[in-house]
């Protein structure tokens, strides 16, 4: 796991500044705390901060083939490089390192820019072939690890991480007003664009090149939901040896292994598969909050960890910390992200710091096999949509007489769905189609900025999305538009930011691209059947968990945030939001901004627009204001801290 950055000028007579390299390399050298390198031939320019997992003593990067022809910078782990290390020794390359990061030299070697199809793992790769003059970057199937580009007309810059790229004076910093309005509809940045205008990310499953002045990206994967009949026994076999598989190559480490309890059927399954797959001790980590009316997840995670004999920590934050470290989230994620379970991520990996290098968690599990209840319910509401017929108001007046009969002000809140297509009103799994910036009313914002909203642009991502699973079930359509919005650009940009800032290496095995073609062949009502959810995969996984956590409800990883925000950090939301400096930046009317709060604050119903409010005015003051390069020197003075020595 590592850093990557670099840059290419695309007049071959110029010649890269190794100097900027390394100024790229500074920003982000947390992500590889042990050591770092740079390739400069000409017009190229690699650099590399390396986290060392695998072949501790010589796989220091960039590295070349054997003629030094072709060089390569990677983020990542490839978890059938031995496999593959074989075929290619056959077929006559020779390793001079036990590295994964050499496999994928050889493999271009042999393949060319096919190479990416035969990669199984998480990766951020740029190889730069001397004879072509080109540059080839890769990203994963899923987007487990990030990266960054921008085109500058001239030179193609990229990174792991934004910061690095804006290190360059060559990159213009402006920013895309347009997209704020993205952002707040969706409370995180999914398709390929940043808040800076010319900076984007490579999508998942894609590759770019740039050779001769010009820039292509093509894709090479896509997540192809095509159900098959099957057993639910033969299903649940299959099931349980791919995940035997999958857990035991996301062990492979010269390091030992650290684990992420949650408290949840998935992390528990992850532990209770790894026993006996390593020579290592086994340890895992959770934390818990210094808060009121909060499930604490921690005696769950302990159970967890005595079954499995894990040695295991835990820790407590507090509104105090949760607030102070909120400068330093931003600075880290980099796109505003609306996820405070992420601060609770950076603070338990900081705790695992002192133990491993390298954390397994049981991300993905409910994105693969419909975990979440919103499914569920969702997938109710179409089927008696169907019934029922486009009966509009009628329709609306049934779920309501549903609703008095249960006595549940519950369903009240799916009546209005009654009215929409599935495709109209499913953002993805944590947008509201009715919330602050969804429901038409943009009086929040300032008349002059309202009339620069286009939803078409905000939205438009969707379209593309629900035109290519045209012919999926309902449950898979979700489940699609999750896979390419939430899953990559909200809990994996996360899952890596968080831990990365504190040099550890996550480790996704429920990701793994095998596993989500199998769980994407199986038909619907194996994940969904009844009112029960991610079906097959708790039949499976029950052998691995403890019957309390098996049978308790889900309640995802519950950050006290909003209760927070109304009381310890109330008076430093006020003064952060309606602070000249952010009322100036014309993008929300004041006297509607105080009444979001007041009445925010009171409620808790505005919760996720006021902290994703917070995370938009921190990022300006990071990344937009001042020198704009997203400078550690404010991050202090923004926490209402003294700087430190």
């Amino acid at each position: 796991m590592c850093g990557i950055c670099g840059k290419v000028n695309f007049d071959n007579c110029a010649t890269v500044n190794p100097a900027l390299v390394r100024a790229m390399l500074s920003t982000i050298a947390y992500r590889g705390p042990d050591g770092d390198g740079v390739y400069n031939s000409g017009p190229a320019g690699l650099g590399h901060r390396r986290l060392a997992i695998i072949d501790l003593n010589t796989g220091q990067q960039p590295l070349s083939n054997e003629d030094g022809t072709v060089w390569i910078t990677f983020n990542g782990e490839i978890y059938n490089y031995l496999e593959l290390r074989q075929e290619l020794i056959a077929a006559g390359h020779i390793f001079k390192t036990k590295s994964d990061t050499e496999v994928i030299v050889h493999l271009y070697e042999q393949h060319g820019v096919g190479c990416v199809e035969k990669l199984r793992g998480m990766f951020a790769f740029a190889i730069w072939d001397e004879n072509r003059k080109s540059l080839l970057i890769a990203r994963d199937r899923v987007g487990i690890k990030p990266l960054y580009y921008c085109d500058t007309g001239k030179t193609l810059v990229f990174g792991s991480e934004i910061k690095a790229i804006l290190e360059d004076p060559d990159v213009n910093r402006e920013i895309a007003p347009e997209m704020i309005d993205r952002f707040l509809t969706f409370y995180y940045m999914p398709g390929e664009e940043t808040l800076f205008r010319n900076i984007r990310k490579l999508l998942p499953g894609t590759y770019l090149i740039a050779r001769g002045g010009k820039v292509s990206t093509h894709k090479y994967w896509d997540l192809e939901f095509a159900p098959a009949r099957r057993t639910v026994k033969d299903a649940a076999e299959e099931l349980l040896e791919i995940l035997e598989e999958t857990v035991r190559i996301h062990m492979i480490s010269d390091v030992p292994v650290g684990f992420l309890l949650s408290g949840g059927v998935d992390s528990t399954a992850v532990l209770g598969l790894a026993v006996g797959k390593t020579p290592h001790a086994l340890s895992s980590f959770t934390l818990g909050f210094e808060a009121d009316g909060i499930t604490d997840e921690r005696p769950y995670a302990r159970l967890a960890a005595l079954t499995y004999g894990s040695e295991h920590h835990d820790l407590t934050i507090t509104a105090s910390e949760f607030r102070e470290f909120l400068p330093k989230y931003v600075w880290h994620m980099e796109e505003p992200v609306c996820e405070p379970p992420a601060i609770a991520l950076y603070f338990v990996s900081r705790l695992a710091k002192d133990y491993v290098k390298v954390l397994l968690s049981g991300e993905g599990g409910d994105e693969a096999f419909a975990g979440y209840q919103n499914y569920r319910s969702l997938l109710w509401l179409e089927r008696i949509k169907r019934v029922l017929g486009p009966m509009s108001g009628a329709a609306s007046a049934a779920m309501q007489q549903v609703n008095r009969l249960l006595r549940s002000d519950k369903v009240s809140k799916f009546a209005p769905l009654m009215r929409l297509p599935l495709d109209s009103y499913y953002f993805s799994r944590t947008s509201n189609p009715f919330a602050k910036f969804n429901d038409g009313d943009t009086t929040l914002y300032t008349r002059s900025f309202a009339a620069q909203i286009d939803k078409t642009l905000s939205l438009g991502i969707l379209k593309d999305h629900f035109r290519h699973a045209e012919g999926y079930g309902t449950l898979n359509k979700m489940l699609y538009v999750d896979t390419k919005t939430w899953l990559t650009d909200d809990l994996l940009i996360k899952a890596d930011k968080m831990t990365m800032a504190n040099s550890i290496e996550l480790r996704v095995p429920l990701l793994d691209h095998k596993l989500l073609e199998f769980a994407a062949r199986l038909p619907e009502n194996h994940k969904v059947r009844g009112f029960t959810t991610k079906y097959i995969a708790k039949k499976v996984l029950s052998r691995k968990v403890p019957q309390p956590i098996l049978d308790r409800r889900k309640i995802g990883f519950p950050v006290p945030y909003s209760s927070w925000l109304r009381r310890e950090m109330k008076d430093w939301l006020f003064d952060l939001l309606l602070d000249r400096r952010s009322t100036s930046r014309g993008y929300f009317d004041r006297k509607a901004l105080e009444s979001l709060l007041t009445e925010g604050t009171s409620s808790g119903r505005y919760s996720k627009e006021l902290f994703s409010l917070a995370v938009l005015e921190l990022w300006h003051r990071i990344f937009a204001d001042d020198a704009g390069k997203g400078s550690a020197l404010k991050l202090d003075a923004l926490a209402g801290k003294a700087p430190a020595n």
